[in-house]
């Protein structure tokens, strides 16, 4: 056998052993990007900003329903059609059958989660605040909780992921809107690493 038919047949083989266990080898990349424990008794809940289905918000207020912390902050990522984020993520959850002084929608802008950490950690001091359920879509919480302790070590975040229907239970490649989320939460997750 020739050297080129050697290394032809090796990355048919390869080919075929990564297609037999793209599974696993695709649920286990979606993991990467999953820092999520269970919840544990904090002085203060914060939801993040950036999920426009509700996810997030919901997660946290049934926390705090649940007895893990006393309030909600809600973090504001901007204003849509000149409302805040995080005032319609409050009403939302108020719809829902929460009561309204349960939730401290905050209203600065943020365009990344370095701004709305930065932010968050600034409100969570002012309020001597320093165990910190951060609740965000699940995909996310790796990524959030290393911002959160690299901005903020003398505090303690325990993260908690909000269920996306699109990750579909880690098997995110079977639907467009996975693969979308999966691809740029990998691409934040590494210009995090690089700090840019």
């Amino acid at each position: 056998m020739t050297r080129g038919r050697i290394w032809l047949a090796a990355m048919v083989c390869l080919a075929a052993v990564c297609w037999a266990f793209s599974g696993p080898i695709l649920r286990g990349a979606g993991s990467l990007l999953i820092n999520d424990g269970p919840p544990v008794s904090a002085d203060m809940v914060v939801v993040l900003a950036g999920d426009g289905l509700g996810h997030r918000i919901m997660r946290g207020a049934e926390l705090a329903r649940e007895g893990f912390a006393p309030a909600v902050l809600v973090s504001n990522g901007g204003r849509d059609y000149g409302h805040a984020e995080s005032e319609m993520a409050t009403e939302f959850a108020v719809q829902h059958g929460y009561p309204a002084n349960l939730f401290i929608p905050v209203l600065w802008p943020s365009h990344s989660t370095v701004e709305e950490a930065q932010g968050v950690i600034e409100e969570l001091r002012k309020r001597g605040v320093h165990k910190v359920i951060v609740v965000t879509t699940l995909w996310h919480t790796a990524r959030a909780g290393r911002v959160y302790r690299r901005l903020a070590p003398d505090l303690q975040f325990y993260m908690v992921g909000a269920n996306d229907p699109n990750w579909n239970d880690g098997d995110w490649w079977v639907e467009r809107e996975g693969r979308k989320a999966f691809l740029m939460e990998a691409v934040k997750t590494i210009a995090d690493f690089l700090r840019i």
